[in-house]
């Protein structure tokens, strides 16, 4: 998928045109503060209209500043949507595009019939060859072969696809490389990942969320109650004998409720899932990216996500009377024809160590003896050596059928690399015992200090695996998880995520296999691989397009990330309102109460200065801060309660004196320019 980086000049003139498109009524009742605005707005300039006709008003220059700029007020808030919807426009074209120009080869029976993609319907099998772009989802239930999925994923590396297993499901628009599929749809036109996909960049099927439906009815609250506040203003003015306008009272409305939350309030949410989506994970809903940023406890697997995946050999320990040396090299020699990551890791440190170099086997017609499940062994037979490595029992009962046994100090170093959460493997040469290799589970660098930052957050780790309970605690050690579940089982995880919420804790996990679908189910967070099986990514409320199980603790970030932004926003917002409020008022009445000129801090010239450079304010901040809503807050792991320091003071501190700062500057070039009033 083609990233989008910044902003380029089509994206901003088509938001500006989505600017004007949404002034539509319709559109601007989903969201009641900007509704309110626009409704100031046509009133605003209903009565402009009429001074202009009658011509008998000296304030037709004001109110038609005042007009102008709470027009921009509404289309500036519509701007800030727009942009964060065209963010993802690019996307969904390129996406659509694939969509519509592929061609598929669905099979009736023996023949083969040429039909578009996007009418196969679930349940039609399709056959998929060497460069054919794959329909539409589905689980290959034929074939093995290589697919690049660089189109949808952003990542370059191909991957294989076989039926069985959990490496069955493909997804519509990548592209086949090698061999031949039989690939059966599961997913109807309009429903697959690609139309998924094309419906959240491009913001049109976004719901609101919980979070973001309480807020709103805050806000609805106070600007109901700023609506009672100005309302007392116009008897109040004629208790004083001040004359104030309709259109003065409705600028400062506008400028006491919540505008700058209430325009930007959608575009945090559409640039939340563009950021989530730009990570190449999908979210079925908003509510699954809130729910990530409140996360309590974070279910991950061991293997690929804490651990490398692999196990390393990373120690030699010879037998008693055989050299270090002596043992490396037969257990280099046992493993040149084993292409596993364990065997070549093997053959790796033996020439680290030991500076041991690969011999040209074929020159002493060796005969190399693989691995089997029967035998649990591998290893090769030359020169009348005959080299075996292995498990310990296996090997115990290799050297036993020879008359041999297995040494005391082997056995104990066995036990001491199981119970550090290693893997031993013994090495014998017919039946001479020579030691045994230290296999381990690698840790990936880093992952221990992300735990940290976790921790920090007040979020739970908690390791899944389904090694014993020895070898679980001690790489649960070794990575800084803060608990483990060993010999895991799709009953054990289940019952564990239960467990966390019946607590009332938020859960969040990983998984790929149908045998995970319970516990992505039941987690309030679920996070399947694009790779897995078609039944894990419906139970999941998240797809990871890359397949990646690290990328869960990215998504806490991001979701945690947005929750901070919206809040932060709001603090401003709230805090601009207030101080707004104390700017103007005394401004206002200082000529019938000039008491009330020691409040007029600012020194603003007139109370027309006072309305207009308020409003215009109003207006500007809301341009102002777009970066910050699409960009979000910058995150920082740290408690709930020092961020809602750090908020108040950065956000709540400064929405308070920001506003004297502006609304003086404004005045002071409105004075200049001649347009005070």
């Amino acid at each position: 998928m083609k990233k989008q980086s910044g902003f380029d000049s089509k994206m901003i003139g088509a938001a500006i045109v989505q600017s004007f498109v949404k002034l539509d009524p319709r559109v601007q009742f989903r969201n009641p503060v900007m509704f309110i605005v626009m409704i100031g707005s046509l009133v605003t300039t209903a009565m402009l209209l009429r001074d202009l006709l009658q011509g008998g008003s000296t304030q037709v220059g004001f109110e038609l500043q005042i007009a102008v700029w709470l027009w921009f007020t509404l289309l500036f808030a519509n701007f800030a949507e727009a942009l964060a919807e065209g963010r993802g426009k690019a996307q969904a074209d390129a996406l659509r595009k694939t969509r519509t120009e592929t061609k598929a080869k669905r099979l009736k029976g023996d023949k083969v019939e040429w039909v578009d993609a996007a009418s196969l319907k679930k349940g039609d099998i399709v056959l998929v060859e060497p460069g054919d772009i794959i329909p539409s989802d589905g689980e290959v239930i034929e074939g093995v072969a290589s697919v690049d999925e660089s189109a949808v994923t952003g990542e370059s590396a191909p991957v294989i696809r076989e039926s069985g297993g959990d490496k069955s499901s493909v997804t519509g628009g990548t592209k086949l490389l090698s061999d031949w599929l039989k690939v059966q749809i599961t997913a109807n036109a309009g429903e697959t990942f690609l139309d998924r996909m094309i419906s959240l960049v491009e913001g049109a099927k976004r719901q609101k969320t919980p979070n973001e439906i309480a807020l709103t009815i805050l806000l609805v609250g106070l600007t109901f109650i700023f609506l009672i506040a100005v309302a007392t203003i116009e008897p109040f003015a004629v208790y004083s004998n001040t004359t104030i306008s309709v259109i003065v009272l409705i600028a400062l409305l506008v400028c006491l409720i919540p505008t700058t939350i209430g325009g930007l309030l959608s575009a945090i949410g559409i640039a939340g899932m563009d950021r989530l989506l730009k990570r190449n994970v999908l979210a079925m809903s908003g509510r699954a990216v809130e729910a990530a940023g409140d996360i309590d406890a974070l279910l991950l697997d061991k293997t690929g996500t804490i651990t490398l995946g692999n196990r390393m050999a990373a120690e030699f320990l010879p037998a008693p009377g055989v050299s270090a040396e002596d043992m490396a090299d037969a257990a280099q020699l046992s493993s040149l024809a084993d292409e596993t990551p364990e065997g070549r890791s093997i053959v790796v440190l033996a020439k680290q160590k030991y500076n041991l170099r690969e011999r040209d086997m074929a020159k002493l017609h060796a005969q190399f003896v693989p691995f089997t499940a029967q035998t649990r062994m591998s290893g090769v037979n030359f020169n009348g050596r005959e080299i075996r490595k292995g498990a310990m029992d296996a090997v115990k009962n290799y050297v036993n059928e020879q008359g041999a046994l297995i040494p005391d100090q082997v056995q104990v170093d066995c036990e001491r690399i199981a119970k550090s959460g290693g893997t031993p493997l013994v090495v014998a040469e017919k039946n001479k015992v020579l030691g045994t290799i230290y296999l381990k589970d690698v840790v990936k660098g880093g992952i221990k200090e992300r735990f940290k930052e976790l921790r920090r957050m007040g979020i739970k780790t908690v390791m899944i695996t389904g090694d014993n309970p020895l070898t679980a605690a001690a790489i649960a050690a070794e990575a800084g998880v803060d608990d483990f579940l060993a010999e895991a089982t799709p009953e054990a995880k289940l019952k564990l995520i239960r467990e966390y919420q019946d607590k009332g804790m938020l859960v969040a996990m990983t998984g790929d296999g149908t045998n995970d679908a319970p516990a992505l189910a039941q987690a309030d967070v679920g996070v399947a691989m694009n790779s897995g099986t078609q039944a894990a990514k419906e139970a999941g409320n998240m797809v990871d397009l890359d397949s990646n199980p690290t990328k869960l603790i990215e998504v806490v970030e991001i979701g945690k990330q947005l929750l901070m932004t919206r809040g932060a926003l709001t603090t401003f917002s709230v805090a601009n309102d207030v101080a707004k409020y104390f700017a103007i008022i005394p401004a206002m009445f200082m000529g019938a109460y000039p008491v009330l000129g020691v409040l007029n801090i600012m020194h603003l010239t007139t109370p027309q200065s006072a309305i207009l450079s308020a409003v215009i304010f109003n207006a500007l901040i809301i341009i102002a801060l777009i970066p910050l809503a699409l960009r979000g807050v910058k995150y920082q792991p740290m408690g709930a309660d020092k961020v809602l320091r750090k908020n108040l003071l950065l956000y709540g501190v400064g929405g308070l004196i920001v506003p004297f700062i502006g609304i003086k500057l404004i005045d002071m070039i409105l004075t200049a320019l001649g347009l005070a009033g």
